[in-house]
């Protein structure tokens, strides 16, 4: 049944895709360092915490990844459409009718990049979203899952956008587990979505019965804390670098939800906006893996943590150790860090050159 050599994830080898995320597509408008209130163009970047993963695992990566999201047919979703295409990810989409009117809307985000001492700006309209009315039902797993799935992936950006995306999360990793797939989920904890769809006490409820079949979690301490429903030690971090913290809370994750084999997260400590301090950690089977620290020049730090998961999630399907996924994830993430939009633009050569230490900036 598996096919891993130098991990305790189990895959399994008669497989279609090597990748499923479930999560919304959306649209970001970036006018680049100009702010909003002054823009006279932008560029278009489609993008999605769960797609991004999916996308980079297919462009950078080569293996064999698919969607299953909302698309509304209209302009706006043919645009999406086609850039999941051109990345190389199989769609399942639920399809939703537009109005011509006030939807339902394929979700967008707008940012600007900021630029030194000034910090990029995001805001977003989610207005009548299509993602935000699926629901549990509108995906055929068993269908889905006939051909093979290796690797299952979600996340709470997607589960909090409603009452009905949460149930759709929870149902989708208990199909996935049934189907014989490794699960992973990125908490993404952000209050102002969780708030609108039934406030932290909800979040914690729902998050713990998605996590019940997840078997790699990412995210940061805050993510533990306010996703899990954990609290944090009491020693203050002095860094954002300091993975302490995270170590510390693993043994509450593990007690709480003894089922997670995987729990990693990047480290970031932002100078300017266009100067990161970047490093990444991650536990898995008792033992903690720690990547260098690189000195990032920061073009577009969007999609940053994307990149991680899909690097680290790579080294863990092929078989690779903790500690050398843990830093391909690494070097993908600086990567993408370099390159405009939320998906990725790197090679795999790139990626493999950088992990094992192919940059002067690196610090060891």
């Amino acid at each position: 049944m598996s096919d891993s050599k130098g991990n305790s994830l189990t895959f399994r080898k008669d497989a279609e895709l090597d990748l499923l995320s479930l999560g919304a597509l959306v649209h970001r408008l970036d006018p680049g360092i100009i702010p909003f209130r002054k823009a006279t163009q932008c560029a278009i970047h489609v993008s999605g915490g769960e797609f991004n993963v999916a996308a980079n695992l297919s462009d950078c990566f080569g293996l064999r990844t698919g969607i299953a999201s909302a698309m509304v047919d209209y302009p706006l979703g043919d645009l999406i459409a086609e850039r999941v295409r051109a990345m190389g990810v199989k769609p399942f989409y639920k399809h939703f009718a537009h109005n011509g009117v006030n939807g339902p809307n394929m979700a967008a985000v707008y940012s600007d990049r900021g630029f030194g001492v000034r910090a990029p700006v995001v805001f977003y309209n989610r207005s009548n979203e299509a993602a935000a009315q699926l629901k549990p039902g509108d995906f055929d797993w068993k269908a889905i899952f006939a051909g093979g799935v290796k690797w299952v992936h979600s996340g709470g950006i997607f589960a909090a956008l409603s009452p009905t995306t949460s149930e759709l999360a929870v149902e989708a990793m208990r199909e996935a587990k049934a189907a014989g797939a490794v699960t992973s989920f990125d908490l993404n904890f952000r209050e102002k979505l969780w708030n609108i769809s039934g406030g932290n006490k909800h979040a914690v409820d729902v998050i713990g019965r998605i996590v019940e079949n997840v078997d790699v979690l990412v995210g940061n301490e805050e993510d533990l804390q306010k996703g899990l429903g954990i609290a944090g030690p009491e020693v203050a971090s002095k860094s954002k670098l300091d993975p302490r913290i995270f170590v510390e809370m693993i043994d509450k994750v593990v007690q709480k939800h003894p089922h997670v084999k995987v729990v990693a997260t990047t480290l970031r400590e932002v100078h300017s906006t266009n100067r990161h301090s970047w490093s990444a950690v991650a536990w898995m089977d008792g033992k903690t893996y720690t990547a260098p620290t690189a000195e990032l020049d920061v073009y577009d730090r969007v999609g940053g943590g994307d990149g991680f998961a899909a690097g680290f999630f790579y080294g863990l399907l092929t078989g690779e150790t903790p500690d050398v996924a843990t830093k391909l994830g690494w070097a993908h993430g600086a990567l993408l860090t370099t390159f405009p939009g939320d998906t990725t633009m790197a090679t795999l050569e790139q990626v493999r050159a950088f992990a094992q230490g192919g940059s002067a900036r690196i610090q060891r």
